[in-house]
């Protein structure tokens, strides 16, 4: 059983992807203070309690809140999402394979007392590619807004499983925890083989998990319907092209020549 590695937040991004290619995982510890998670869980707190019941299901728990495209109403999550060493990671990655990538999905979890573990999954297997093509289609990066413990539903993770080949669930014997302080960030590979722990203690622990995914690739959550474009406008250049306001290649995402508003999306 091998365990996640695990680096200091002056790490360089180069070390991040070494240790991500090498092990599927990675956690960086206390990249942001803490007083930066309080004030996103205020911003969230209100969604998390109103709707955070409607994803229930037999994969995603049924004593786990869940919520959706966070810029649309949490702004300081723009700060985990559009992270310098997160950015640096995410080029490393899949700029390989594309000129421009994008969000995927930006989620909210708060996995309460009494919840099991959640089953292994990875999150690529809606862009079946990976076996075919032997690219990373997107990488997922899941913030610790509370502390991440053994007890509490801290992330589950198969080192190593990236590089399996197949869709089919691997033998558990090999999980580990992804235990991390507060402020920290567990990056993992869209192949790597993962799911939420078992709360076993009395309180609940919230993190944010967000994926970066390649621009030539529909995202999984359509970011234009989900935060509007009046709140799009209000952050800086970085995330609005992450959300999709950019062009991948000369006319993949074209707005046409019709568009005078074109230019703020992407510059």
């Amino acid at each position: 059983m091998t365990a996640v590695p695990r680096l200091s937040a002056d790490a360089s991004p180069e070390a991040v992807v070494v240790a991500l290619q090498r092990d599927g995982a990675v956690v960086v510890e206390r990249l942001l203070p803490p007083e930066l998670m309080a004030r996103s869980v205020a911003e969230m707190r209100g969604r998390f309690d109103g709707l955070g019941r409607r994803a229930e299901s037999d994969f995603n728990g049924y004593r786990t809140l869940r919520i959706g495209s966070v810029l649309a109403y949490a702004p300081t999550t723009a700060e985990m999402i559009g992270h310098p060493l997160v950015v640096a990671v995410a080029d490393a990655v899949l700029l390989p394979y594309c000129e421009t990538y994008r969000i995927g999905s930006t989620s909210g979890i708060e996995i309460l007392p009494g919840e099991g573990d959640q089953v292994l999954h990875r999150d690529d297997t809606i862009y079946p590619l990976h076996s075919l093509l032997g690219l990373e289609t997107q990488i997922g990066v899941m913030w610790a807004i509370d502390d991440f413990t053994q007890e509490n539903g801290t992330t589950r993770v198969l080192v190593g499983s990236h590089r399996h080949k197949h869709y089919l669930s691997p033998d558990e014997a090999g999980v580990v925890q992804a235990a991390m302080p507060r402020g920290s960030a567990l990056f993992y590979m869209g192949s790597t083989w993962h799911g939420g722990g078992a709360n076993r203690s009395d309180r609940p622990r919230m993190g944010l998990i967000n994926t970066y995914a390649l621009g030539w690739l529909r995202q999984e959550v359509n970011m234009y319907l989900t935060v509007p474009l009046a709140i799009a406008k209000t952050y800086p250049p970085l995330i609005r092209k992450l959300l999709g306001y950019a062009r991948h290649s000369s006319y993949l995402g074209f707005g046409g020549p019709d568009r005078a508003d074109g230019a703020w999306v992407g510059d």
